[in-house]
């Protein structure tokens, strides 16, 4: 399948800036699949849509990426984006300049903290080594970094993290997620809705669009994910809907399913890729933000509602000015 098939024209003054104050005043258009009826709502109109018996599952992971900038000894700045901590100051991370930095490259930083690029790992990924391995520095001094097409600095750092992060690894928050409050899941809660946490680690393949002119030739960096067993009983048992919050939802409940509507508890990395044919196993109802063309994210949606049908909703949510990609508005697909 070719890759301008998942094309679609997004006015940049769609992208959305900044996020909607409260989280859950973003706009909500929701898809019907049996009927192809659609409705506009407001993110907090999601009880109405949802029973007791379905189960909610959401993405603890926490953004702990962090972006950080130093200088080669001969002057020359640096920029590093810190991914994902492997213990003993090492980092996965990307580094700008990458090609004018081989391996043994020393990179000096504030407060005589020095790192060192040890390797080169796959798509363009550094371990970088910190000497001193001061966690606790980096995180005070590094930048939470925000996707490239946000363009503005946020107040409050805390609104590019869900409610319930929990779990730090991601490079990029699970955007679904941010549109959830605290009462909002307690009126979930009440009216018989289970929520249960999984947590998948977000790579930067978010923001990468296509590789290939063929949807299917793409390759998908791993992440790692993990379903406690706590989770899996509970979407084992669910005698409603199964409720995935994001596209980051979908392939960790896809990743460890073993049947219809059944996973296992498990911890590892995923590389699924879901394109349209993929039989789904264990998702039935889809809550997603607005995706950039040409993406992965915007694949795996296809796959799960209709291109056609997809994109003809992404149509009328730009006529009808709808926010875009991380801070955007959202859809339920029924």
């Amino acid at each position: 399948m070719e890759s301008v098939l998942f094309d679609y024209e997004l006015p940049e003054e769609l992208i959305a800036q900044e996020p909607a104050e409260p989280r859950d005043a973003s706009r909500l258009l929701v898809v019907h699949r049996d009927t192809d009826e659609l409705e506009h709502r407001h993110f907090y109109d999601l009880p109405e849509y949802l029973k007791a018996g379905d189960t909610l599952v959401l993405n603890d992971t926490r953004v702990s990426a962090r972006r950080l900038f130093g200088r080669k000894p001969t002057g020359g700045q640096v920029e590093l984006l810190l991914l994902r901590p492997l213990g003993e100051g090492r980092w996965q991370a990307l580094v700008r300049p990458g090609r004018r930095l081989p391996e043994g490259s020393l990179i000096l930083l504030n407060e005589g903290h020095t790192a060192q690029i040890e390797a080169r790992l796959e798509g363009g990924v550094r371990l970088v080594r910190f000497v001193p391995p001061d966690d606790a520095w980096l995180q005070q001094m590094g930048q939470l970094p925000l996707p490239p097409y946000i363009h503005r600095a946020l107040a409050d750092p805390e609104r590019y993290q869900t409610v319930f992060a929990r779990e730090p690894g991601s490079a990029a928050a699970p955007t679904a997620g941010l549109h959830f409050t605290p009462a909002l899941l307690e009126k979930l809660r009440a009216q018989g809705v289970q929520i249960v946490t999984v947590t998948l680690h977000v790579s930067l393949d978010t923001f990468r669009p296509l590789q290939s002119a063929q949807v299917e030739e793409h390759k998908m960096h791993g992440e790692w994910f993990t379903v406690s067993p706590e989770a899996a009983a509970v979407i084992n048992n669910t005698r409603g809907h199964i409720v995935a919050v994001g596209t980051t939802c979908v392939r960790t409940l896809e990743s460890a399913a073993v049947g219809r509507r059944r996973v296992q508890p498990m911890t590892g990395e995923t590389r699924l890729y879901i394109t349209p044919g993929y039989e789904f196993q264990v998702v039935d109802t889809l809550i997603t933000n607005f995706h950039a063309p040409r993406t992965t994210v915007l694949v795996l949606v296809c796959a799960f509602a209709g291109r056609e049908r997809i994109l003809r909703a992404y149509q009328e949510a730009v006529r009808l000015r709808y926010r875009f990609l991380s801070f955007g508005d959202a859809m339920l697909i029924l």
